[in-house]
């Protein structure tokens, strides 16, 4: 770490120092370049760090410069996530510590100064596979647990069910290819054979056989699609609110058959717009969790090809046939895999409705139903971590 000179005795500096002199860039995504990154001690002052895989310096904010994040606490808050990464997590869940704009690069600088080098700690990666490069973020030893996040989210949705699961799994979480930091092919179809493909070879490049899957929105439907079309790489699967084939007429499908996603190349919808979307998809969520996940929703779809792949992907899951030989309830009665659904009676997505069709299709599976909205795993996170911790137990690979 290097510091510049004239804020070597800033009032407030000095928590920062200490988490600077253990940075550890190798815990950092290898492609990233170097990121400059607020740091706002709110009763004490406010730096830069400019970080890179090769190491960090801290300087005076530079306020005519915009950063790629904001990191921000009170003096004592710092203080604990200078002594525990740990403790600043649960500081961000109750909304003492706030990381805007870039969830990514403030929860891996986060981690790259922790000082924890065992298994535990949180580690970002890029992984070529030949649909392009896949962004990850991986914990722990043990089983692996891959973590598939919903239409519009990214891998940072996961980040407290890798805590949960961390101290006995191998977990890992990544951003689908069209979100987050992963690449975005414009032609690509984005419908679940896609994502299943883009999981195994990712499972591939990582030197992993089977896993363990949990899947939220559409990030479940996916994690159903690879339990049917490749269950030999599946132990279990835990279902979050997963995005399901609509049972009932579509009236809009004859239009939304017509229009192209390439229109996202040129169309834009403003911020707040995508913040009432959001405050419906998540009721029940802290306001950081709020928050983070519309810069995170921004992030891509602020771009032509995240926007083109967000409504390629939503285009699939309304136009998803639900009978026939093909259809998405029929095939369901084939799945093999044991299977964990959790649903959340207050979501306005996924109707709570569905749970009575998949018992019918899957008698076996089991069933949480839970006072929440579309996120179980930020909404109500201790009765879903511990209920996907029970059910993985049951179903560990021999």
């Amino acid at each position: 770490m290097v510091l510049s000179p004239s804020i070597a005795h800033a009032r407030g500096a000095t928590v920062l120092e200490r988490m600077l002199d253990r940075f550890d860039g190798s815990v950092l995504d290898g492609a990233q370049r170097v990121s400059r990154i607020r740091l706002v001690i709110t009763d004490g002052g406010t730096w830069d760090a400019l970080v890179s895989p090769s190491g960090a310096t801290l300087e005076q904010a530079r306020t005519s410069v915009r950063p790629a994040a904001v990191i921000g606490a009170d003096a004592a808050t710092w203080e604990r996530v200078a002594d525990d990464l740990r403790g600043g997590m649960d500081a961000y869940r109750e909304g003492r510590l706030v990381v805007r704009h870039n969830l990514h690069l403030g929860v891996s600088f986060l981690a790259a100064t922790s000082g924890m080098t065992g298994p535990e700690r949180l580690r970002f990666d890029c992984v070529s596979t030949s649909l392009g490069t896949i962004s990850v973020c991986a914990a722990g030893l043990g089983e692996p647990v891959i973590l598939l996040h919903g239409l519009g989210a990214t891998k940072v949705s996961f980040l407290p069910t890798i805590a949960a699961l961390a101290p006995t799994y191998r977990t890992i979480a990544l951003d689908l290819p069209g979100f987050g930091d992963s690449t975005k092919p414009v032609l690509a179809p984005y419908h679940p054979p896609f994502f299943a493909r883009a999981v195994c070879e990712l499972m591939d490049e990582l030197g992993i056989e089977r896993a363990h899957f949990v899947g939220n929105s559409m990030g479940g439907r996916i994690a159903l699609e690879i339990g049917l079309r490749h269950p030999e790489r599946a132990c279990s699967l835990s279902l979050l609110a997963p995005s399901l084939a609509w049972r009932r007429p579509r009236p809009w499908a004859p239009l939304v058959r017509v229009l192209r996603p390439e229109l996202g190349l040129v169309q834009l919808s403003p911020r707040w717009a995508i913040e009432a979307v959001v405050h419906q998809i998540v009721p029940r969520a802290a306001a950081s969790w709020l928050h983070a996940g519309v810069d995170e929703f921004l992030r891509s779809y602020t771009t032509a090809r995240g926007r083109v792949a967000f409504y390629a992907a939503a285009r699939q899951i309304y136009l998803e046939e639900p009978h026939g030989a093909r259809g998405f309830w029929t095939r369901l009665e084939s799945l093999a895999t044991p299977a964990l659904f959790v649903w959340g009676k207050l979501d306005r997505l996924v109707p709570f409705g569905f749970a009575a069709h998949v018992r019918r299709a899957l008698p076996s599976s089991r069933h949480l139903e839970l006072d929440c909205g579309h996120v179980p795993q930020l909404e109500r996170p201790q009765e879903t971590h511990g209920a996907i911790a029970a059910f993985l137990a049951e179903h560990r690979a021999v």
